[in-house]
């Protein structure tokens, strides 16, 4: 047994490469959490711009705290091993009649770690599943690295527009259905995407992407991440819990975070 997670659960994720539904947050928990987000959107003319997104929780206090919630560190821990660290966060948000949409991929492509060892947790603030645009999985694809290209698609929501290039057969497919305050667990080279949001809901996922903490960036790049369990190994450039939403400080390194990534995503060479 795990601290969260039965053996059963522990030897299914290997296997299939994910887990899902785990309660993380009441549905009142939930619902108040997107309320602070739409309150966050509405003073940005409705949306999170990309710039802003990307590692949000070093920006707000209330996603600091999400990123080290017990019920969510506890069955990443399960997985991963005692040490941990969140290498990066953002909203993942289709609004109604949304046509955008995320094709076949493996998260860990562009990600240039030195092993594909990770766990993303995919919170819903939202209900999510087929009827509005939900993730849907290949099970036991986890078990491969596939190569990828870009397809050229304006509407695709991945920020390189990645795709597999391998026929996936979508027959096997599993929806994943998430109702408001669960969470699903994925590994990093399960091949996953999905549709657009037909319907007249929102659909509202906030990602967590850990890392065990041995693991570092290949190739001698630099980059940041936070520390949020056990040990940390020194791999990484330690980042700092913001002062208040959007703090001048909080801002600043926050910007110098996403530099580091960029280039690390972008395969530029980055130094400390």
């Amino acid at each position: 047994m795990g601290k969260r997670l039965s053996e059963t659960e522990i030897t299914a994720f290997h296997r299939d490469g994910m887990l899902f539904p785990l309660r993380v947050l009441t549905p009142e928990a939930a619902a108040e959490r997107r309320q602070w987000l739409e309150a966050m959107e509405a003073e940005r003319a409705g949306r999170i711009p990309p710039s802003l997104n990307a590692k949000i929780h070093l920006l707000v206090p209330w996603l600091w705290e999400l990123v080290h919630h017990p019920a969510i560190l506890d069955p990443v821990e399960d997985l991963l091993g005692p040490d941990l660290l969140c290498w990066g966060t953002s909203f993942i948000i289709k609004n109604a009649r949304d046509p955008r949409y995320v094709t076949w991929h493996q998260d860990q492509t562009h990600w240039s770690l030195t092993e594909p060892r990770a766990v993303t947790a995919w919170l819903a603030l939202s209900s999510s599943g087929p009827a509005n645009g939900g993730m849907r999985m290949i099970p036991g694809s986890n078990h491969q690295v596939l190569a990828h290209r870009d397809n050229g698609d304006r509407l695709n929501m991945l920020g390189r527009r990645e795709e597999v290039i391998v026929q996936v057969d979508e027959r096997a497919a599993v929806d994943v259905t998430l109702g408001p305050g669960e969470m699903s667990l994925h590994d990093p080279l399960i091949v996953h995407g999905s549709p657009a949001n037909p319907s007249d809901e929102r659909r509202i996922g906030f990602a967590i992407r850990y890392i065990p903490a041995h693991v570092a960036q290949r190739n001698g790049q630099v980059n940041t991440a936070t520390w949020v369990r056990g040990r940390d190994h020194g791999h990484f450039i330690a980042e700092h819990r913001p002062e208040a939403p959007f703090h001048p400080d909080a801002l600043r390194r926050h910007a110098q975070a996403l530099r580091q990534g960029m280039a690390v995503i972008f395969g530029k060479r980055s130094e400390r």
